[in-house]
């Protein structure tokens, strides 16, 4: 879709604007918006608001022809609600509704007049980013790997939006809005591929592409640096596998040059078999959804690499298999991390907190602002947040309650939420081991919490915050397929920083 800012300040020139389509919206209690009151030159978009024809419920349609004194071939009016004071939820549904039918429409292009500043407790950027972000969804294609590929889209594939001035902040705003847009679909695309195809390799190759075309600095690190790192947590999870690790960092450095980085940590197991600790078969090829968390970190390097951003960020991927074989790593093993510590394995299936610790530990070396590693780490989140919300969790001080707030913030902002959730001592206590300085799981209870504790006693020489978004990162059932967060949530939260 290509995407376009008009201003249409006065009726007259909203009427005059040549169009396959404009939509409006009107409202339940019968009243127009001031869009569709801009059209109304012979009465004909109220007459049909009057009679009935359209509800105003929000995503109810009513597509009209040749309305006198428009030049639009089309006028679509679409439901937003009770009244002009516009929730969330309505303005979404009547997006995604004009979308739908814009793409059956005989038309190439398009405009979108609605009240984009009255969405209550949001402003006009909002409402523009997720105009964007609903028509890069509607249009995205998941038949990647078919031999017959779906039918091609057709319809609008030119979208004005209607502003009031075509300030150069609003075509920021849109620049911005497109590029996590693309961000997205590279976060879609890798988690979507098989996991025959989106191999640890393929993520290196995938970041060496991105440093390519947007100057990143890139160093890939195989298995002999891993070991001559001693990384052994790391490549305890790798041993079953055949495929070869790979241990990419990615460098945008687009701030200062003495300016401390912003350091993004990415789970990437692309197959998690759960390994010894063998998962059910039932959705286990939902598993290659476990290397979610890498792929936000390079879809977010995508969309900030198109930004320019003017922020130091550095993006870390630890990225292997999962697998079972006679050189797997066993329950009761017991193995050494990057800075020392003993961990004794008692699940093999809890290996993202593995990889993520000597991740971590490398992070230190950048002598970060801030570190935030992404993890589709457990389902005990889903149980406590379902999976419209992916949980925070970091210490409890001034400077980590900070971080967090930024989170949380940008998640509202980008409508890509999140929710923090407690981690202390007393859960800590849960990962006692008889044999090791820490066991990689917890007694039972809070098991998401746990896994967060694990991977915080490796972030005490920095302000740390962990993602879980094993919840958020893919659906499943009719609708299968990676969902692109949280890379709104982490270039929001990034883009705030400068």
């Amino acid at each position: 879709m290509d995407f376009s800012i008009k201003a249409f300040d006065t009726k007259n020139t909203l009427a005059a604007a040549k169009s396959g389509c404009v939509a409006v919206a009107v409202f339940e209690n019968k009243k127009l918006s001031e869009a569709a009151k801009a059209l109304d030159l012979n009465g004909a978009i109220g007459a049909a608001v009057k009679s009935g024809d359209i509800s105003g419920k929000p995503g109810s349609t009513l597509l009209l022809r040749g309305v006198a004194g428009v030049s639009a071939a089309r006028v679509l009016l679409v439901g937003m609600g009770a009244d002009e004071a516009v929730s969330e939820k309505s303005f979404a549904g009547a997006v995604t509704a004009a979308l739908k039918t814009f793409a059956s429409l005989g038309a190439q292009d398009a405009i979108i007049a609605f009240p984009l500043e009255n969405v209550k407790a949001r402003d006009l950027n909002w409402a523009l980013k997720n105009i964007v972000i609903a028509a890069n969804e509607a249009e995205f294609r998941t038949d990647a790997q078919k031999s017959k590929k779906d039918p091609a889209p057709t319809g609008v594939r030119k979208l004005a939006i209607a502003v009031p001035a075509a300030t150069p902040q609003i075509k920021a705003v849109l620049a911005q809005a497109q590029a996590v847009a693309n961000g997205m679909n590279l976060t879609k695309e890798l988690g979507n591929l098989s996991p025959n195809v989106c191999t640890p390799t393929y993520l290196a190759n995938t970041a060496k592409k991105l440093a390519g075309d947007y100057g990143f600095d890139i160093e890939v690190l195989d298995r002999k640096q891993l070991e001559a790192l001693k990384m052994g947590s790391f490549l305890s999870v790798t041993r079953g596998s055949e495929e070869p690790p790979k241990f990419i960092v990615l460098k945008h450095n687009g701030g200062k040059k003495n300016d401390a980085p912003v350091v993004l940590v990415g789970k990437g197991i692309t197959f998690d078999t759960g390994g010894i600790s063998l998962k059910p078969g039932p959705n286990m090829d939902e598993m290659k959804y476990d290397m979610c968390g890498a792929g936000s970190v390079l879809g977010t390097f995508r969309a900030i690499g198109e930004m320019g951003l003017k922020l130091n960020v550095v993006g870390i991927v630890a990225a292997c298999e999962n697998m079972p074989s006679g050189r797997a790593t066993k329950p009761g093993d017991i193995v050494t991390a990057m800075n020392g510590t003993t961990i004794e394995i008692l699940n093999t299936d809890a290996e993202g907190r593995l990889i993520l610790c000597d991740a971590l530990t490398y992070a230190e070396r950048f002598k970060p602002a801030a570190v935030v590693d992404i993890a589709t780490l457990t389902g005990a989140v889903i149980v406590s947040l379902g999976h419209h919300t992916s949980g925070v969790f970091t210490r409890h001080d001034d400077a980590h309650d900070a971080l967090a707030q930024e989170l949380l913030d940008a998640g509202r902002q980008a409508g890509d939420p999140a929710w923090r959730l407690p981690i202390g001592e007393q859960y800590n206590e849960q990962l006692k081991s008889n044999f090791a300085d820490l066991a990689n799981i917890g007694t039972p209870g809070g098991a998401s919490i746990t896994a967060a504790c694990f991977l915080e006693n490796f972030t005490r020489n920095y302000t740390w915050a962990h993602l879980d978004i094993a919840g958020t990162a893919w659906k499943s059932g009719a609708a299968k397929g990676a969902t692109g967060r949280p890379v709104p949530l982490l270039t929001t939260f990034l883009l705030n920083r400068v």
